[in-house]
């Protein structure tokens, strides 16, 4: 609505592109219409000599039009000053005596010869409103030769108003039939798509040239100015037999028909005779120049250069034809409810729905639109502009589109992170980045995997209140899952106060069996510390065992179609298992394999031995990891690295009597 009201500069120039489109697209046909241009073209001045020609030339050529039956004669030539080639005006100045000078006076007068030829009747000459001037400064006001009746009410304004006027001579002034007004007023790009029927000068309506052509035409005395529903401006203009829908301001639409030959000719031809009398029979008659060294050239919408004389001549053309074009007072209205409406409904639309349906359905509301707007005026001339509620539209969709963005963004954040609760936030990540992902099936992948559990929870869950035990398990559970996610480790599964974690995916981690293990350290050191501040509040938790194990396996999504997980399968996951369960009878927490500490170079471990795994037939040598501080003292104890060698040199195997299924240790 603020857009209509206040219709900024480059709104009105694209509006005014579209209508000029329009015209481009479906320009007015030329037709039969009974309006000639007789042209003081390039080649005139050629033949007969430079502008301002004698006005002895200028009333012959006067004649030889009328002879030709003219209906009307207009000439858009300024008659302003005398004829200089006239040799009263010549020898004006010369010291004559006054018997000389008498004789002079005998001598035909140029501009006489033209008036007089004036006098014959049929013909109106053309006038230029000035702005800025005083009243005087130009001669007195102009005679006005045609009268004005307003029907409805008595206000005209606002039309283009004028304080001065530059005139012909009083003498060619007093002999034509009418006076109007030849002045364009350009838009701001300086095509002229309107043109003033009726002006105001000092306060009072003048006719145009045009108006004043269609009046001596047709032998009316006045103009009935047809005031617009409300007041404010005018609606339209009658002249005779035709009524013509203007603009408020008194400006009709021009519809332009295709510059063509048929429609001038050339002055020369005219004063030599060499032309059909049918040319100008019963036609309005234009006399007007196309040189391009007399500057009176305008851009037209079709993208063309023309002279004035061609608007003027076209705009009569329109007239007779009628084939208006006009801008109804209902097309601000009309524009306003759909510029209302649509922009609403697309806005609702485009909240409540996806951004590809929305966009179409912006789409062909914007191209419906745009095809209303252009049946309208090819079938009825009428202006509407698609250009300021298309505006809107576009407006409201992408706003509603940024409002519906933002939300989805905030639900995509909460899901995130509410989400991020139950799987590893790099998992999250991941798949929000790559949601094709979310689909059935794995990829092979070298993936490290670290498995902890708690000592005696199920005694501890016997003999402590149950919510009391929940609040521990979750304390602990949050610390846990905290280290390792900070090590970007993808949570695999809680199962009680047990955890599965594994790296390297979903984001390949080159260095995953270094983050394994060192998460398995931070997880030891952490569940210490938590085991100390429990047992100083007297609560008896159990040690944390863990085991970490690294080698290829399948992960991806894998489950059904209704529901799956993201998880890895292979020995790999159980053999960590294993370890973690070895440390119940190793007597250790953290229990490696060899493929983890082959890619941890400088690790702190000792070796354990070859351990023959529940379920396994293949023996994996696993080591114990021991806290930095410990080294020297355990790591490289003598006797238990003697211990080792010999039990490794040993020609029979030793087993632990009371492991008996759960591991063998073997050379």
């Amino acid at each position: 609505m603020s857009l209509q009201l206040l219709d900024p500069l480059p709104l009105a120039g694209l509006r005014n592109a579209i209508f000029d489109q329009y015209q481009r697209w479906q320009p007015r046909s030329h037709g039969t219409t009974p309006v000639r241009i007789v042209d003081i073209d390039e080649e005139s001045l050629k033949r007969l000599g430079q502008w301002p020609w004698p006005r002895t030339r200028v009333a012959a050529l006067t004649e030889r039009i009328r002879g030709a039956g003219a209906a009307t004669i207009g000439f858009d030539v300024m008659f302003a000053e005398p004829d200089r080639s006239s040799p009263l005006t010549a020898m004006a100045e010369w010291p004559l005596s006054a018997q000389i000078r008498e004789q002079l006076r005998a001598l035909p007068d140029h501009d006489r010869v033209l008036a007089d030829s004036l006098r014959t009747g049929g013909v109106v000459l053309a006038i230029a409103l000035e702005h800025g001037r005083e009243p005087g400064s130009a001669g007195d006001a102009p005679r006005r030769t045609a009268q004005f009746a307003t029907l409805g009410s008595s206000e005209v304004a606002p039309l283009h108003g004028f304080e001065s006027a530059i005139r012909p001579l009083a003498e060619l002034e007093t002999a034509a039939d009418g006076i109007g007004a030849a002045n364009f007023v350009p838009d701001g790009d300086g095509v002229v798509r309107r043109i003033p029927l009726v002006l105001g000068l000092g306060g009072h309506p003048f006719p145009s040239f045009e108006a004043e052509m269609l009046r001596v035409a047709q032998q009316t005395p006045g103009l009935l100015l047809l005031a617009a529903d409300g007041g404010g401006g005018l609606a339209a203009i009658r002249i005779g037999k035709f009524q013509i829908p203007v603009t408020r301001r008194g400006e009709m639409w021009l519809h332009f028909a295709p510059r063509t030959p048929e429609r001038t000719l050339s002055a020369w031809k005219v004063l030599a005779g060499d032309f059909p009398r049918a040319e100008l029979d019963g036609h309005l008659v234009l006399v007007g120049t196309s040189a391009q060294g007399l500057l009176d050239l305008r851009f037209s919408p079709l993208g063309e250069i023309v002279p004035g004389i061609e608007i003027h001549a076209q705009a009569l053309e329109q007239v007779l034809s009628g084939e208006h074009l006009f801008r109804p007072y209902w097309a601000l209205a009309l524009e306003a409810i759909v510029l209302l409406v649509g922009g609403i409904a697309v806005g609702a639309f485009a909240l409540r729905s996806g951004a590809i349906p929305s966009a179409i359905a912006t789409l062909g509301l914007l191209v419906l639109l745009l095809a209303g707007a252009w049946h309208a005026f090819a079938a009825y001339g009428l202006l509407l502009d698609p250009l300021t509620p298309g505006l809107v539209l576009l407006a409201s969709f992408m706003l509603a589109s940024i409002i519906r963005h933002r939300e989805a963004e905030r639900r995509q954040r909460w899901v995130s992170e509410a989400f991020s609760r139950y799987v590893s936030p790099n998992l999250v990540a991941h798949l929000i980045a790559h949601p094709d992902r979310l689909e059935l099936g794995g990829e092979r992948r070298e993936c490290s995997f670290v498995f902890t559990d708690l000592a005696d929870f199920t005694r501890l869950m016997e003999v402590t209140d149950p919510a009391r035990a929940v609040a521990v398990l979750n304390c602990y559970l949050d610390g846990m899952i905290a280290i390792a996610f900070r090590h970007e480790g993808t949570l695999d599964r809680v199962v009680g106060d047990a955890i599965a974690i594994m790296f390297s995916a979903p984001l390949t981690q080159p260095d995953h069996r270094r983050r394994a293990l060192t998460c398995a350290l931070d997880m030891r050191d952490f569940a210490a510390r938590h085991r100390a501040e429990l047992a100083a509040a007297g609560m008896d938790l159990g040690l944390t065992r863990i085991g970490v194990h690294c080698g290829e396996v399948i992960v991806g999504n894998l489950g059904g179609k209704a529901i799956f997980d993201y998880r890895a399968l292979g020995d790999p996951v159980n053999t960590a298992s294993r370890l973690e369960t070895a440390n119940k009878r190793l007597g250790t927490q953290v229990c490696v394999s060899q493929a983890v500490i082959d890619g941890c170079p400088g690790a702190v471990a000792r070796p354990i031995g070859r351990l023959q795994l529940e379920g396994k037939t293949i023996p994996v040598m696993a080591w114990e990891v021991l806290a930095p501080e410990a080294c020297p003292g355990v790591a490289n104890d003598p006797a238990y690295a003697e211990a080792f060698r010999l039990l490794s040199e040993s020609p029979a195997a030793a087993r632990l009597a009371d492991l008996p299924g759960a591991l063998e240790v073997s050379r």
